[in-house]
Formats: structure tokens, sequence, C-alpha cells
């Protein structure tokens, strides 16, 4: 029945499209992040659904579509280049490489579509329509996990995001961070949407989707996710109006919610304090520490999946006992082949120092240019001041992303590529506007008087 559901759905999607090709583009943006082939159990799994829809997609924009307003910027050139590099490095550097194939079979695909789906956005409908699909795809996942955590408490690798494939958007520590990062644009859509105009039910929804993305780190049991939250909670004291009164609230709200926090959270939340004792942690810093020596001697990286290669050997710290009658004890663990557990050593070790570089100055940039956006339509007169509360949005989007990709691998997951061609569209679609309301003349400056010619008269 699920799967008749979602071929009917998808079916739909693209039936629309036929008569708006935009939407053929929102199409692959739920493909890529709902990843629908991997819920069914017969019929679309064996359809490539990922790449119809950007055949699709692009080939729609190319035919029909308007590209007066579509601008090519230096950020997509940025993102071009880094695809071009990862390639060099997969085909002509890779240490691993069968292994690094199948990966840049992904990466490939959401760096070319990070390039291309900024040219689609011309205007303010789009990119709203844009983050809409990002968020409601999204919550297909979210509320699934907010609803089972309501239920069972959830627990570290125990909670089930409708898949059993712990991969991409449906692994803990990743749906946590990207999850808490979606909360800033959907207060953004509560208050300046204009697709869903934000009513009452608009409000109640969205609430209620915040809600579950709050809910997605105590499922489960991600510590990533808990510093998202923090990181969210400080972010938003950018904009309120009473900071005593919003701290106070949130204290409050800390102080009643702890008590009613499952066990299996509140034991995983103090290894943050205690990490020498935990492997998980004690193996991050460990791979951290070899990423950093093999950086050392091969500076241009070993291509995708480099880190196969490692061997680890750390020591673990564990007191046992009481206050007064405690044992310390000290293990020494050994491992191989353990991911980097963060996003910045994941470049660093399969890019090099270059492909870091590069990566952190189209982060960089990004985060600057909402920045400048956000300051120069603060003012609630001004006509495009949704443009820079959208930019602020993005920007702790972006911000809390990057955060939680200091513990997990996502420097390459779709959705912060989403994000930055979202970043893209309303920087250009700012520009222009302002670039159309300088030329046009003001209607307030009365007309020079016309020149009067003087001659001899007849």
């Amino acid at each position: 029945m699920r799967d008749l559901f979602l071929i009917g759905f998808l079916v739909s999607l693209f039936a629309a499209g036929l008569r708006r090709p935009f939407l053929l583009v929102l199409v692959y943006i739920y493909i890529d992040i709902v990843s629908p082939q991997r819920l069914t159990y017969y019929l679309l799994n064996t359809v490539p659904i990922s790449l119809i829809a950007v055949v699709a997609a692009v080939g729609g924009w190319a035919l029909v579509d308007d590209k007066r307003d579509s601008r090519f910027t230096a950020r997509q050139g940025a993102i071009l280049l880094l695809l071009a590099y990862c390639g060099i490095t997969t085909y002509f550097g890779a240490d691993f490489p069968t292994e690094a194939a199948e990966k840049w079979s992904w990466v490939w695909k959401a760096l070319a579509f990070a390039v291309f789906l900024p040219l689609t956005l011309r205007t303010r409908l789009r990119v709203e329509a844009l983050l809409l699909f990002m968020i409601l795809s999204l919550s297909s996942i979210v509320i699934v996990g907010g609803v089972k955590t309501l239920i069972t408490g959830g627990g570290y690798g125990e909670l089930n995001l409708m898949v059993s494939n712990n991969t991409g958007l449906y692994e803990g520590s990743i749906i946590s961070a990207v999850a808490i990062s979606a909360i800033p644009i959907i207060l953004w859509l509560m208050r300046h949407g204009t697709i869903f105009p934000p009513d009452w039910r608009v409000r109640l929804f969205c609430a209620g989707l915040i809600l579950a993305c709050l809910l997605i780190p105590i499922g489960t049991s991600a510590r990533t996710g808990l510093l998202c939250i923090g990181l969210l909670a400080v972010l938003m004291l950018r904009d309120v109006k009473r900071r005593v009164l919003y701290i106070a609230t949130i204290m409050a709200a800390g102080v009643a919610v702890v008590p009613l926090l499952p066990a299996s959270y509140t034991e995983r939340m103090d290894t943050i304090r205690t990490y020498q004792g935990d492997q998980s942690a004690s193996t991050r810093l460990a791979v951290w520490r070899w990423t950093l020596e093999y950086a050392g001697s091969h500076p241009f990286g070993g291509g995708f999946e480099a880190y196969l290669q490692n061997s680890l050997r750390y020591d673990t710290t564990t007191v046992e006992g009481t206050a007064h009658d405690s044992r310390i004890e000290r293990r020494v663990t050994t491992d191989r082949a353990r991911a980097y557990h963060s996003s910045y050593f994941e470049m660093l070790g399969e890019q090099g120092w270059p492909g870091l570089f590069l990566w952190l100055g189209i982060n960089i940039a990004g985060l600057l240019r909402m920045e400048a956006l956000r300051r120069r339509y603060r003012l609630t007169t001004d006509p495009m001041h949704w443009g820079g509360q959208l930019a602020g949005a993005l920007q702790h989007a972006q911000l809390i992303y990057l955060l939680g990709g200091a513990f997990v691998g996502i420097a390459f997951n779709p959705f912060l590529y989403q994000l930055m061609a979202a970043q893209i569209g309303l920087d250009t679609y700012l520009s222009r506007k302002s670039r159309e309301a300088r030329a046009k003349p003001n209607p307030r400056r009365p007309l020079s008087a016309a020149p009067t010619i003087s001659g001899p008269s007849a």
C-alpha cells in the first residue's frame, strides 16, 4: 500500500511539472531528501527515479524556462571548481579507487545540482518554494521520529526512521543536526511565508514541526543535536527584543524538561563531560589525530574513503566506585578503518588542504554574504525586510549545520548545497531588485523644465 501511495504521489508531481517546469526541480529535491525508493519494497527500487527527475528538471529549464534573470555567480564557480577537484582526486589520486568511485557517484550529483539550482531561482516565489519543499520533505522524516520519540523514548541506535538502512538523513547524528538547522527556516516560513500565508493553521503546524525537530536529538540520543540546540538558542538572541525574558524562559524550560527526559538520553549526554571514558569520543579524537598526520604526508588528500587505511590505538579511562572509594581503570583499544566523524577532517583526509580551504571558503562566503543582506534589509519599513530576515535564517541554518558537521561527516550532504543554492538565489534576486529600484525615477522629484531655445526673431 505504501508503494502505491508513493508512486501515485510522484506521478502527480511529475504531471504537475509538465505545466510548471520548475516543479520538476522540486521533485528532485523531494527525491534527494526523502529517498522514496528506499521506502518501497518492490516497485520504485527498480526505477532510476533520481536520474529521471534530474533529467526532467534540467531539460525543462533548458527548453522552456525563462532565463533572462538567471545569473552565474562566483560562488557557483567555486562549487564547480570543488567538483572538478574532487573528480581529479577520485580518478588520479585515490588510495582506494573502487570505494572512491562509489562515493563519487553521488557526490558529483550533489555538487553539479548545486551549481545548476540557483539558475532556476529567479523570483521570491521560487526561493520560497525551494525552502518549503526542503522543509516539508524533511518533515516526513522528522515527524515520524518525533512521534516515535514521544511514544517509545528512542535511544542511541534504536530510533527507526522508516528505514533500517542507517545512512544519509536517516542516520541519527545527521538527522539531528539537519533537523535543528531547519528550525530558523521554519520560523521564517511561519512569519513571512506567502505560499501558505501564516494563519493559525500554518503557525500550529510549524510549532508542531519545531517540537518534532527538537525531539529528534532526544530520540536518537545524539550529542551533536544537543550542541546544535545550544547554538540555536544563542543565535536566536540576535533577533529577540527582550533578551532577559528570553534567557529566563530558556532556563526555566530547561529545568522543566530535564526530569522528563529518558534515562538513556541523559546518560549519553553525560559522556560529553567524561569523553575519556567513552569509546565513541575517544575514537573520534584518534581518527582526527591520524588525519592530521596523514595530511602532513599527503597534502592533497587520499581521495574519497581514504580513512579505510587508518589504524588507531587509543586509551580509554573510566572511574568506578563512589567518590570516597573510586578506582580508575585504563584500557588500550585498537581499531581500524574508522570514519572521520567530522566534515572538516573528512575534507582534509579525502581532498587535502586545497579541498578543505576551498570548501571552507565556499561556506564562509555564504555566511558573510547573508550577514551583509541581513544588515542591509534590517529595517521593518524596508519592502525587502523579508529578504533580510530570510538571509538571517539561512545564515543561522548554515552555522548550525557547520557545528553539527564538526562531529559527523556531512561535508557533501545534498542538504547543505540546497541551502547554498537558496542563499545564492536570494542574493541574486535582492541584488536585481535593488538595481531596478535605483534605475526607476523618483516620483517625488520634480522634472526639470524643458530647455528653451532662443534665437533671432524671424
